[in-house]
């Protein structure tokens, strides 16, 4: 049976503020990301199982990504845990403000690396995550494919 790729894209909007960071983005500051989610697999191929024909139900990706991604970053405010934003993290997170605390810069490589890894672990083993796009802007933007981190 042939390998299909199957993408399904997913747009949040999120702040952030690079620690330690020489320029302008040391300030927090937001973007509309764009995710582009790339999965691999063979389609279903049992007549009686609804979703033959399938690499993977776009609802069920859906699910998987906001789930792990979407929801959590979604107008939240992510910061590197070792900031010294951290008292404006306390105050945000206390006036009810999402904020979510990472143990890496916060830049849109070390992020799609770690989509990477939350997004894997949910997929069933017969469908492999096969790349991420992150757009940070409409013309900058991160890639990871698998291939390169096998």
């Amino acid at each position: 049976m042939a390998k299909i790729r199957i993408t399904k894209q997913f747009t949040f909007e999120t702040a952030h503020a690079l620690y330690g960071y020489d320029g302008k983005c040391k300030n927090v500051h937001g973007h509309s990301y764009k995710l582009d989610v790339t999965v691999i697999g063979e389609p279903i191929t049992d007549m009686d199982n609804v979703k033959c024909g399938m690499v993977i139900d776009f609802g069920d990706l859906k699910r998987i990504v906001k789930t792990e991604v979407v929801d959590i970053m979604d107008h939240a405010i992510l910061l590197n845990k070792n900031t010294p934003h951290l008292k404006l993290a306390e105050h945000l997170k206390s006036s009810g403000h999402d904020v979510v605390l990472v143990d890496y810069q916060p830049t849109s490589e070390n992020m799609i690396a770690d989509f990477a890894k939350k997004i894997s672990r949910k997929l069933d083993k017969n469908i492999m995550l096969h790349s991420l796009k992150l757009r940070e802007t409409g013309t900058a933007f991160a890639e990871w494919y698998a291939s390169d981190n096998a």
